[in-house]
Order: structure tokens, then C-alpha cells, then sequence
């Protein structure tokens, strides 16, 4: 049937407002994820490559030490200064490329800002494997950051936009999973070239990283535009096949009418409360209302900076980016790639815990039992660092020190399962469609950020060179605290929205807070509300149309109470 022959009609039914889950869906929301590869791979090879011993002569101009030069082989590494920087200048261009790709994604689509970033990425990738020091170096990890930025912040909302409700915590889990699976692929690769005596030592693990950039592109063209993205724009045809695309629904079916009903009542009503202004005001409008109104833009922003926040406070890409460096720092264990390579492992294999558990149990409920396990882990590893498991020549205690490694693993299990995936999964969650780009954007640099934060001042806190901290397992003590602030955030300001569609998570919102917020049913639905219900729009409509039907239901429902 043409679509301009098809008239909207939305549900008072609060179980009808979305399509039965398709395999057509899963596929769709797997292949997006794939965008966490880019971020993973990225963490895990730089931390390898820091400490490979043809990467540190080359970079640093050192002969390699003679077989007994203990001297020599304890200033064999690279200055803390190098390391902080050739780690934390992708995530700088990480977090303006997810401020960028907020605005980008409302102008162009989710799905073309993705394929931007990954043509911005393979500039970068480029510039590295050119470099054989800094000053190639440096710049394209910069511009490398700026297209992870794109397709880490635009992923995350593209997932959440087409994914069923009953599923989609699993899904967008699927990104977290593609993070890990990242990081295991460089760490294997790294782990195969680490020995190489020529740069296809570094190299070749930056080269593989054209790879992710290529498949993810070129599944882009084919898979559909976001239809939130088509209603926000007010191409109400566009939006309708594309929910029938990710859906497999013919576009007349029931289940079409109903959940793009819902949708455009609910933009409708955000556009009322919401004002639209100019591009500064728009983005003025994420921090608009009190932080004390959950309900209110600025609440879900905080929510959503403060997410990510907690998310690399917990010490988590530590482990990944310095987990070589530290390990050897410890003087404690001899194998310190074989080591970051089972981490990696552990990673990997805890993460899809998370996608029964998020559905099962809920975010909000993950968030607070991962922070609290891994805030016990943390200070066991830091009390067995500082007591049995310190480092006294032949008198080591290997069995503590192995201990140790254990406690970080189930540390890094109880990050994989909850905070890991439960993060991405909130700030996809949280915000209205008028702001949901640029909220997102937001929230995704807020981690980015605190990514680069981390990665300036962990050498130094970790290092063994004259004014740095080495605090060796020390640092756990500060990451176990840290994690103390992430369980109480979880508690206090983390709604649960567990099997409720994205319309429904903003009226949620309106109607409960954070802590009673498992409580709350749906009891109506926008497309009642704003009257889509008696008076149907036009497939072919445009905006004014659906703003012509909804005076007109409060003109009527006026009348009504007047009588």
C-alpha cells in the first residue's frame, strides 16, 4: 500500500505501543554494536605498545638493555610524560567528537554521523602508522579520537532509538560486549608482535584497526535511519518505513500505527514543554529546570555526566590502559602481558552476564551490586599489595601476589556484568527526543572526559621515576573509594527503567523518583493524551499537521469540561 494512503491512529493500550520482538531487531541492534569495537580495540593496544621494547627504542632513542643491567632495564620505558599524552590525546578528540556528533546526529542522522566517524577515524589511523615518534603520533590519535567520538556517542543513541523495549538493556549491552571483544583482539594481537624487532611491532596492531572501520561503514548504508530521527525532522513517511524495516511489519500493520502514534505524541508533547530556539539555546535547553526535578532537563543531564563519570572512576581502564605498565612496576609478576591478556579474558567472558541480568534485575539494581563488589574487591587488592604481596626480592610471597591478580579479576567480573554495559544502557534511556543527541553527546564525553583524566595523571601515580607517586597497588585504595561515590550515585539518582519503551521512561520520570522508580506501571500512553487516538494523521502529514490535530483534542476536551 502507498504510504500517503495510511492514517496514524494511536492506542490507549499501554502493552500495544510496540511490535513483537523480530530476529530482523536483534540482527539490526548486534550489527550497531559493532561501533565498540572501535573504543576497545583502541584501550587495549596503546597499553601493550607502551611497554613493547622496540616501540620504547624507537620513541625514546634507549639502546635495549644488556641481559644484567638491572639499571638500565628499570629506566627501559617511557617517560610518564610520553605516556600520558599519546594515551589521553585520543580521548581528548573523543570528547569533542561526541559534543560534535550530538549536533551532527539531529542535522544529518544517526547513521551518517556513524559513517562520518568512520572516515574522520581512518585519517587518524593513518597519521599513527606513519609516525615513528610524537609528532605524528600524537595528531592522529587526535583526530582518531574525534571519530570514536562520533561512533561512541551516536551507537548508543541509534541502538536505544530502534531497539524493543523488552530487549533493549540486552542489546545495548551488546555494545559494552563489542568494547571487551575489542580489547581481547588487541590484546592478542599485541601479545603476537610484542617481540617483533621492527615497527610492524606497533604497526600492525594499528593497522588492523582500518578493519572495524570499513565493516561498520559499509553495514551502515544498508541498515535504516532511526525513525525518532525521521519524526523529529517531521517526515512522518520516512519514519513509518523505517519503524517497518527494523519492526518486519508491513507499514499499514496495527503495531506500525500504534508505536509511531506514541512516538510522535510524545515528541509532540516535549516540543510543547521544551521551547525551540536558537543553536545556543537548544543546547542550553539539556540543562533547563532545577536538578532537584527529576523530571527536569537538567536532572537528566546530570544523570547522564554523572553516569559516565562514575563509570571510569571506577579505575576500570586503569587496568586496560596501564594494566602492562603496572603489572611490571609491581616487580612482582613475571609476565605481565600474559597477565593483562587474561584480564582481557575475564572481561570478555563476564560481560554477557549482563544480558539476562539487565533485563532480569534491572539497571538500577546492577549498578548498586556491581559498585559494592567492587568496592570489596578494590580494598582487598590494595591490602594484600601493601602487606603479603609486596615485593621483596626472593622473599616474595607469590601465592599473595597471585591472590591479588585474582581480586582484580573479580573486580574487573563485577565491572563487566553491571557498571560496564549499565552505563551506556541509562544514557540511552533518559532523554526526550528534542534533546536526545545532544544529551547523549553530552553524557558520552562526560566519560571521555574522565577517560582523559585518567589517562594524564595514572602514570604519574603508578610511575617509578623521581617525582612520580608510585603508589604501585596502592592506587586501588583510591579506586575502591571512588567506587564508594558510585554506589551512593546509583542509589540515590539512577531510575530504573527496566521493560518500558522510551516514551514511557519520560513520562516515568515525570511521576516517580529514582528510588521508587521500579515501582511505576504505565497507565496511559502520549498518543491519548495529545489525542492521536480519535483524530489520525496522515502518513504524509508534515509537523503543522500533528500540531493542527492536537489543538484541536484540546480544543475538544475544552468544550467537554466547559459542559
Amino acid at each position: 500500500m502507498p504510504g500517503g494512503g495510511v492514517v496514524i491512529t494511536g492506542t490507549t493500550d499501554t502493552s500495544r505501543i510496540e511490535a513483537p520482538v523480530t530476529v530482523k531487531a536483534y540482527f539490526i541492534c548486534a550489527f550497531a554494536a559493532f561501533g565498540g569495537i572501535f573504543f576497545g580495540y583502541d584501550t587495549g593496544w596503546m597499553g601493550g605498545v607502551l611497554a613493547m621494547p622496540y616501540f620504547i627504542r624507537q620513541y625514546t632513542g634507549k639502546p635495549y638493555p644488556a641481559a644484567g643491567d638491572t639499571v638500565a632495564k628499570a629506566a627501559f620505558h617511557l617517560p610518564a610524560s610520553d605516556q600520558s599524552l599519546t594515551t589521553s590525546i585520543l580521548s581528548c578528540g573523543t570528547f569533542f567528537g561526541a559534543l560534535i556528533a550530538g549536533d551532527l546526529a539531529d542535522a544529518i542522522g544517526r547513521r551518517t554521523t556513524i559513517i562520518a566517524g568512520c572516515g574522520i577515524f581512518t585519517i587518524g589511523c593513518i597519521l599513527e602508522i606513519a609516525s615513528t615518534g610524537l609528532g605524528l603520533m600524537v595528531p592522529g590519535r587526535l583526530i582518531a579520537g574525534v571519530g570514536v567520538g562520533f561512533i561512541s556517542a551516536i551507537v548508543i543513541l541509534y541502538m536505544s532509538e530502534i531497539a524493543p523495549k523488552k530487549v533493549r538493556g540486552a542489546v545495548v549491552s551488546g555494545y559494552q560486549f563489542c568494547i571487551t571483544i575489542g580489547i581481547l583482539l588487541a590484546n592478542c594481537v599485541v601479545y603476537a608482535t610484542q617481540n617483533r624487532d621492527d615497527t610492524g611491532s606497533y604497526r600492525i596492531p594499528i593497522g588492523i584497526q582500518f578493519l572495524w572501520a570499513v565493516i561498520l561503514a559499509i553495514g551502515l548504508f544498508i541498515l535504516p535511519e532511526s525513525p525518532r530521527y525521521y519524526v523529529k525532522k517531521g517526515k512522518l513517511e520516512k519514519a513509518a518505513k523505517a519503524l517497518a524495516s527494523v519492526r518486519g511489519q508491513p507499514i499499514d500493520s496495527d503495531y506500525i500505527q500504534d508505536e509511531l502514534a506514541e512516538i510522535i505524541a510524545n515528541h509532540e508533547y516535549e516540543m510543547q514543554v521544551i521551547p525551540q530556539t536558537t543553536w545556543i539555546g537548544s543546547w542550553a535547553n539539556c540543562f533547563r529546570g532545577s536538578i532537584f526535578k527529576g523530571v527536569s532537563n537538567s536532572r537528566r543531564t546530570t544523570v547522564g555526566i554523572l553516569m559516565q563519570m562514575m563509570q571510569q572512576l571506577t579505575g576500570i581502564n586503569f587496568i586496560f590502559y596501564f594494566g602492562t605498565v603496572f603489572f611490571t612496576s609491581l616487580g612482582t609478576i613475571s609476565n605481565p602481558f600474559l597477565i593483562t591478556l587474561i584480564t582481557t579474558l575475564v572481561n570478555v567472558c563476564s560481560t554477557p552476564i549482563s544480558f539476562w541480568a539487565v533485563e532480569r534485575f534491572g539497571r538500577r539494581t546492577l549498578l548498586i551490586v556491581g559498585a559494592s563488589g567492587m568496592v570489596i574487591m578494590q580494598f582487598i587488592v590494595g591490602i594484600i599489595g601493601v602487606t603479603a604481596g609486596k615485593e621483596q626480592g626472593t622473599k616474595t610471597n607469590h601465592a599473595a601476589v597471585s591472590a591479588m591478580v585474582a581480586f582484580i579479576c573479580f573486580n574487573i567480573s563485577f565491572f563487566a556484568a553491571t557498571w560496564g554495559p549499565c552505563a551506556w544502557v541509562v544514557i540511552g534511556e533518559i532523554f526526550p527526543i528534542p534533546i536526545r543527541s545532544r544529551g547523549v553527546g553530552i553524557s558520552t564525553s562526560s566519560n571521555w572526559f574522565w577517560n582523559c583524566i585518567i589517562a594524564v595523571i595514572t602514570p604519574y601515580l603508578v610511575g617509578t621515576s623521581p617525582g612520580d607517586a608510585n603508589l604501585g597497588a596502592k592506587v586501588f585504595f583510591l579506586w575502591g573509594s571512588l567506587c564508594c561515590l558510585s554506589l551512593a550515585f546509583a542509589y540515590f539518582f539512577v531510575p530504573e527503567t527496566k521493560g518500558l519503551s522510551l516514551e514511557q521512561v519520560d513520562k516515568m520520570m515525570e511521576e516517580s523518583n529514582a528510588r521508587h522508580s521500579a515501582k511505576w506501571v504505565p497507565h496511559s500512553t502520549f498518543a491519548h493524551e495529545m489525542g492521536l487516538t480519535k483524530k489520525g494523521v496522515s502518513i504524509s502529514g508534515t509537523n503543522a499537521d500533528i500540531k493542527a490535530a492536537v489543538i484541536q483534542h484540546e480544543a475538544e476536551t475544552k468544550n467537554e469540561t466547559d459542559l
